[in-house]
């Protein structure tokens, strides 16, 4: 018989393998993705359930250290994710819908941020044992102004959607993102100097400077793969062409201290520029990224601790902050469709489609709690604790909104299709 500890140590040497350790993620994943499609849930949610039953958090199959050698595959699907939001803003897209997407990002995240922020203070209010205020819920509503666009671009790709609603939803999400990362560098500037009078005005500055060269690097890095695209005509160099062009654009970006998803987000829309030119690409691209996206939501699966749900603050704030923050998606995005005279089908359906809380939210944690301002702050213990309690509301507001946000992007979709 063999012994618990030869077990243990043959467990160890297959996870250490990545190999192994990514086949056993994707095949764990699409076993429990087809058991949430038969529950009538969408795959995604199947694939961030199986990360987290084997993550170092539950059972403890992936250990801690492993996560760490996943990033690239998380970095690559963000990488392919961002081209894809990119390509949706074509000229022809932006002379039909450019001006109403514009307007309808504004409201929605100027309305966003007044409803979570003023929620947040009435929380503050209503209970003693929670402190979240002022300063605190600046940044809280900053946050809850993102929407990643993961789950919305594998969601809509693996349902085949398009139309009207998807060029709408593709827009508000890429301009809203884009204006949140600049508010945040601000806000969290704001907010560190009202707490501790720590001169951080330089993250503004970096903010401002990583947004800006992002875009422009992207840009300039679709000249290149555009003059390629005019080269080749068969289909299998293209994607070897692309795929490796990513690969370095992304890697570049990363390397560079600048933003891979906006890098590669300003790629994708200046390729969508040429003629014919994004539509060959995606088309090359499509066998090769659904195990991509597979594996960039089971890992987000193994990032999650539920562990965040024990503290008694952290989860009434939580429940609060979550139910706030999607109310005010929702109502905002259909103030914004009503003001801009978009038709009530899209009004009504668009903001379920923004829910989703992960990568851009979960770097703003990780900003937070890396910064050296915040860290001088350590000896402040109040305040320290309080900027750690808000990390916690973040993380539970994110595992949420990723479990459900499939769910209702889902509904919004078809509904919108059989309305249409």
């Amino acid at each position: 018989m063999v012994s618990p500890e030869a077990m243990l140590e043959l467990k160890r040497m297959f996870t250490e393998h990545p190999l192994f350790l990514l086949g056993l993620l994707l095949l764990v994943g699409y076993g429990v993705g087809k058991l949430a499609m038969r529950v009538r849930l969408p795959e995604i949610t199947g694939f961030i359930v199986a990360g987290l039953l084997v993550s170092p958090y539950t059972t403890g199959v992936v250990r801690l250290e492993m996560n760490e050698m996943l990033h690239v595959v998380t970095e690559v699907a963000i990488g392919f994710l961002a081209l894809t939001i990119g390509a949706e803003f074509s000229r022809t897209k932006l002379r039909r819908i450019g001006g109403t997407v514009v307007k309808i990002s504004l409201i929605s995240l100027v309305g966003t941020f007044l409803i979570v922020w003023l929620g947040c203070l009435a929380l503050d209010a209503a209970f003693a044992r929670v402190n979240i205020g002022h300063p605190y819920a600046i940044l809280l509503a900053v946050i809850a102004c993102a929407t990643s666009p993961a789950i919305i671009v594998a969601e809509i790709h693996h349902m085949r959607a398009h139309g009207r609603f998807v060029d709408y939803l593709f827009g508000v999400v890429a301009l809203t993102d884009a204006i949140t990362v600049v508010l945040f560098g601000l806000a969290f500037t704001v907010v560190i100097n009202m707490l501790g009078d720590v001169g951080t005005y330089s993250i503004l500055g970096e903010s401002v400077r990583e947004i800006a060269l992002s875009v422009i690097g992207g840009g300039l890095a679709a000249l290149p793969l555009a003059l390629l695209l005019r080269r080749i005509q068969s289909r299998n160099e293209l994607m070897i062409i692309t795929i490796g062009y990513v690969f370095v654009v992304t890697g570049a970006a990363i390397a560079l201290h600048l933003s891979p998803l906006l890098t590669n987000m300003a790629m994708g829309a200046a390729v969508a520029q040429f003629p014919m030119g994004s539509r060959r690409v995606f088309r090359a691209l499509e066998p090769f990224t659904p195990p991509i996206y597979a594996l960039f939501f089971i890992i987000a699966g193994l990032e999650i601790d539920p562990r965040v749900f024990a503290a008694g603050p952290a989860l009434l704030i939580g429940i609060g902050y979550i139910v706030i923050r999607d109310a005010g998606k929702y109502g905002t995005a259909w103030l914004g469709c009503r003001l801009s005279g978009v038709e009530d089908t899209v009004g009504r359906h668009l903001g379920m489609c923004m829910f989703s809380k992960g990568g851009i939210a979960l770097g703003f944690v990780l900003l937070i709690q890396t910064s050296p301002a915040l860290e001088a702050l350590r000896g402040t213990t109040a305040i320290y604790e309080d900027f750690t309690l808000l990390v916690n509301v973040v993380l539970m507001s994110i595992i949420i909104n990723e479990l459900a946000s499939p769910v209702f992007l889902k509904y919004a979709v078809i509904r919108v299709n059989k309305m249409e």
